[in-house]
């Protein structure tokens, strides 16, 4: 007698339970690939900078923000996919319910698009003669998540991870560690939240300073002399007071070396950060302290005690002329 093989079950009802685990688990797939790649493109750029990209963030806010990202997304969606397949282990009609379904086509779909377009965008760069490591490797990065996003969904449609859930544990404990390690490869990048805040402080300083320079300038040209100390700035109708050093709240340094010059000094916490080339895109260097623009070479420093020397040009600031009464 011939053994017939065994029909497939028939698809189980679609609860709202089935419908918000692949919901969810969509929305924390699309999260984890895209601030898993954005991760992975901040490293990139800071291993190989570019001398036509921007100068990057020297708080790595998007680094940071990826950082999160993908400690929240990953896990949620390791987490989602267990319980689903949990779901269908005790059920076995909910491997063919529609949002099963569709689901998985989707992301096999936008997984087969993304590879398409990666590859056509590598052959039309080195066509154009602009291929270069740092984009190479991005383009790469691009390709293998998607590629194992292809492979591990299409596995999932056949019901391989269903068969063998000791493997798909494997899978997601290999998913873990690699999120652990790019997650602490971030603060190799950016540093510890300590680093951030004392850069904070640094540019803090460094905007008081060209506060105070800006004032010194302006009190040349309306007494043809510099101050003798910071005090004779202040002006309360204009509401200026020559700030402290928001750190230690001490007052900044200031000393006339001679008839037109003058130095400001302030105590820094880390040198200048150098991210020369390490933004995402192309652009012209634009002026330090703001974050991700570009260093202002005037206002560079090192860590500790720093000075400023200044020597005003009298045909650049002249003096005011006074009206006459």
């Amino acid at each position: 007698m011939e053994n017939t093989p065994a029909a497939a079950p028939s698809a189980s009802k679609t609860t709202p339970r089935d419908f918000f685990f692949w919901a969810g688990l969509l929305v924390a797939l699309i999260g984890s690939v895209i601030s898993l790649t954005t991760l992975l493109f901040s490293y990139i750029n800071f291993a190989f900078p570019d001398p036509l990209a921007y100068y990057g963030d020297p708080y790595g806010g998007a680094v940071r923000v990826a950082m999160a990202c993908v400690i929240v997304f990953i896990p949620t969606a390791l987490v989602l996919a267990h319980l689903i397949r949990k779901t269908i282990i005790n059920e076995a009609g909910k491997a063919n319910i529609w949002v099963r379904r569709w689901a998985l086509g989707l992301i096999l779909f936008v997984a087969t698009l993304t590879i398409l377009i990666d590859l056509i965008t590598l052959i039309m760069t080195f066509l154009g003669g602009e291929l270069s490591i740092r984009f190479g490797l991005k383009v790469l990065v691009v390709l293998l998540v998607a590629a194992f996003m292809f492979l591990h969904f299409l596995a999932d449609l056949k019901g391989y991870w269903i068969e063998n859930a000791k493997k798909a544990g494997l899978v997601s404990s290999a998913v873990l560690a690699m999120t652990l390690v790019s997650v602490v490869a971030g603060f190799f990048i950016i540093g510890t939240p300590g680093d951030i805040r004392m850069m904070r402080f640094d540019e803090q300083k460094v905007m008081d300073l060209q506060g105070i320079q800006y004032q010194v300038v302006n009190y040349y040209q309306l007494k043809e002399e510099l101050p003798e100390s910071l005090a004779l700035l202040n002006d309360p109708i204009s509401s200026f007071m020559i700030p402290v050093d928001p750190q230690s709240g001490s007052a900044y340094r200031y000393r006339v070396t001679g008839p037109l010059s003058f130095e400001l000094c302030a105590v820094f916490n880390r040198p200048t950060p150098d991210t020369r080339g390490q933004g995402g895109y192309p652009a012209r260097d634009i002026s330090y302290p703001s974050p991700g623009m570009g260093v202002d070479e005037n206002w560079q420093h090192e860590a500790g005690d720093t000075c400023f020397t200044r020597t005003i040009d009298p045909e650049r600031y002249p003096i005011f002329e006074k009206p006459l009464r």
